[in-house]
């Protein structure tokens, strides 16, 4: 069983105090981060006295929120054994009308639905599936004729790549975990963007010693003298980046602070991961040359994004070498990703350009859509206008992100809220709303959320513990 210490939990709550009852402010905190999944399931909270502590209220504040959560279906405390995270079934028993909730929509997730063409293209591989039915199906390093093509690409985008270059991997999350394990240890320091892909925080977390963070911002993209003090001060091994329509800034990195950025690596002997799952979604941007380009980077992709994320494909660009270190490595997590998903993915990559032309079309529409509500319902807020990518990262102007998305999670309406995108509870002041859903349930989902935002107004408030998420 997973114990979470007092101090972990208070870094994970972040600004919690609110107007109100603080064992409710308390309760409902500890609540979204058990929903969005940064408290997993079966996780034993810190006793009470110990968190009291730690947070510098009153032992009674603490057993409160903890009978609260209880009460909600979202804890089980046995004497003796402590209290273990829990999500209410259906059958439960719940009282709190807060946890009677029926999810209309799911914001949570900036996804696009299945491309047209992925069942023409299923049919056509299943039946060219037999011609490799004679093998073990095993396979860890990918089908020649889809290494080729994914190198072919690379290629033409102006970085030379041979198959020998591209490990075919089960999705980007799979790839970046195997990345990690291969070229991390427990006493190395990994650079990350603030705010970024939650699941690269989870996985570098779980081998780096440290993570150290480079601001990204909407509209002024990465701070140059932050990427130099961050190289100086932690020398880090290996820096995970979204250089192309980032998540979830929608950020694209200039070619001066590509090179800036690889020069850093080469001089600090630095590991560069780029993460390219977004940079061919473009609406009226341009993604930059690859970082491949400007020094020997670790490309991941993937058609997760691109094309749906049922088709677990994604791929790896690598100097021969590491990917030999990386196949090495892979033996202990799985033998290999399946033909027929890949053969899937070959048949895609001979129409990906009318794919993508295809999800232009479709984010424009979303994001004007977005921009337009979401400026008319909410003129407070500060929505930056993107050229590309799925998401847009909202300044609500006060730090109520995880009040508010718990509200509208209450509402019917999951949707992440700012400080899963960064580390110890940071960006309390930011929203990422998604721009790839369907004209009327963008329409829905803001209905929803305006409800939600007049239900958290009345009672904003700044704790004296507030950070602000971005200097």
């Amino acid at each position: 069983m997973m114990v979470l210490t007092a101090r972990r939990l208070a870094s994970e709550l972040g600004a919690w105090r609110v107007a109100g009852p603080a064992y409710s402010a308390l309760a409902d905190r500890i609540r979204l981060l058990t929903l969005d999944g940064r408290i997993p399931l079966g996780t034993r909270l810190p006793a009470e006295r110990e968190l009291a502590s730690e947070l510098g209220v009153s032992r009674t504040t603490v057993a409160a929120a903890y009978a609260r959560l209880r009460e909600g279906g979202y804890l089980q405390s046995t004497r003796g054994s402590g209290s273990v995270v829990t999500i209410p079934g259906r059958d439960s028993p719940v009282e709190d009308i807060e946890a009677r909730t029926t999810t209309t929509l799911d914001f949570s997730k900036a996804a696009l639905p299945a491309a047209p063409q992925v069942g023409e293209a299923s049919l056509r591989a299943a039946q060219a599936l037999p011609g490799y039915l004679g093998g073990t199906g095993y396979d860890l390093l990918g089908l020649p004729r889809l290494r080729q093509a994914l190198a072919e690409r690379y290629t033409a985008k102006g970085v030379p790549t041979d198959p020998k270059n591209i490990m075919v991997t089960l999705g980007a999350q799979h790839a970046i975990s195997l990345i990690t394990k291969t070229f991390l240890s427990r006493a190395d320091t990994a650079l990350v963007e603030a705010p970024s892909y939650p699941h690269a925080y989870d996985a570098l977390g779980l081998k780096a010693r440290k993570l150290v963070t480079v601001t990204v911002d909407p509209r002024r993209g990465w701070d140059d003298n932050g990427l130099v003090q961050a190289f100086r001060g932690a020398r880090p091994a290996l820096a995970y980046v979204m250089p192309d329509f980032h998540n979830p800034t929608g950020a694209v990195m200039p070619g001066h602070q590509r090179e800036l950025l690889m020069d850093l690596a080469r001089r600090h002997h630095t590991l560069v991961v780029a993460d390219e799952t977004t940079a061919d979604l473009r609406i009226d941007g341009a993604a930059g040359a690859p970082l491949a380009a400007y020094g020997p980077a670790i490309l991941v992709g993937s058609m997760g994004k691109t094309v749906w994320g049922g088709l677990r494909i994604g791929w790896i660009r690598a100097q021969p070498e590491k990917i030999r270190r990386l196949e090495q490595a892979r033996y202990a997590q799985d033998l290999g990703t399946p033909i027929l998903e890949q053969l899937i993915a070959l048949e895609l990559l001979g129409e990906y350009e009318e794919i993508l032309r295809f999800r232009t079309v479709q984010l424009t529409e979303g994001r004007d859509h977005v921009e337009q509500l979401l400026r008319a319902n909410f003129p407070q807020w500060d929505v930056p206008h993107v050229a590309g990518g799925l998401c847009t990262w909202v300044n609500i102007k006060e730090p109520v992100s995880s009040q508010l998305a718990l509200a509208a999670r209450d509402g019917g309406l999951p949707i992440g809220a700012g400080p899963r995108f960064g580390l110890g509870g940071a960006f309390e002041r930011f929203l990422r709303f998604p721009l790839s859903y369907p004209a009327e349930e963008t329409s829905l989902a803001v209905e929803i959320l305006a409800e939600a935002w007049r239900r958290v107004e009345p009672s904003i408030a700044v704790g004296t513990e507030f950070k602000p998420a971005l200097v």
